[in-house]
Formats: structure tokens, C-alpha cells, sequence
């Protein structure tokens, strides 16, 4: 399956933008689904991850109040909707697919979408 993420851009501190990550080539409905970020001159992080129907999902501590994740199997797609952005979380997001389990672990992911700039300016 092919990973095509989109949303990213330039906000304000306080700001919200919503990321979508759609899976070509194949049914997502069969994957457990994530959202990574990368902030420059750091280690990939977890940030949201969501399992194959949708009723569960799970959050990094930094985000969770702030940030949603959710799936629409119909269209093949996940969203992420991120609210009150901080400085802080400017980076790269990554949407990423597993066929075999939801984790918070970057190395359970088989598939990843090429990465959206976000930006947050103070």
C-alpha cells in the first residue's frame, strides 16, 4: 500500500491544522494506522496511532486533549487533527500502516507516506 500524507503547512502558536494521510493501492480497513513527527536535529517520535476498525486509538502524553485521530475506512483515509499547536511540534509528520499490530513503536510499520512540514511559529 502506498501512503500519500497532506495537510501540512505554516500556523501561528495556538493554531490548528488537520493532516490526512490516504492509502492508495489498497484497503486501509485492513491496517492499524499511525502519525510519527520528526522536529529537526531529533529522533522520530510516536504521536497518534489508531487500530483497524477505528475503536481504539492512542496518543503520545504531549498530545493527547490536543490532538484527534481518526479513520474513514469508506475513503481510505486517516485524519489528524491537531489543535493549540506549540513551537515545539514543528517537524515532519509521517502517516505509517502495520498489518499486524497498533504500537507506539516506529518499527511495527511496514509502510510510510513521504512526510508533511508543519510548522509552527511563535
Amino acid at each position: 500500500v502506498q501512503l500519500q500524507a497532506c495537510g501540512g503547512g505554516l500556523v501561528q502558536t495556538g493554531g490548528s491544522l488537520r493532516l490526512s494521510c490516504a492509502a492508495v493501492g489498497r484497503t486501509s480497513s485492513t491496517y492499524n494506522m499511525a502519525w510519527f513527527r520528526q522536529a529537526p536535529g531529533k529522533e522520530r517520535e510516536f504521536v497518534a496511532a489508531i487500530n483497524w476498525s477505528g475503536g481504539s486509538t492512542y496518543y503520545a502524553d504531549s498530545v493527547n486533549g490536543r490532538f484527534t485521530i481518526s479513520r474513514d475506512n469508506a475513503k481510505n483515509t486517516v485524519t489528524l487533527q491537531m489543535d493549540g499547536l506549540k513551537p515545539e511540534e514543528t517537524a515532519v509528520y509521517y502517516c505509517a500502516a502495520s498489518s499486524r499490530v497498533v504500537s507506539r513503536n516506529e518499527n511495527w510499520y511496514t509502510y510510510w507516506g513521504q512526510g508533511t512540514l508543519v510548522t509552527v511559529s511563535s
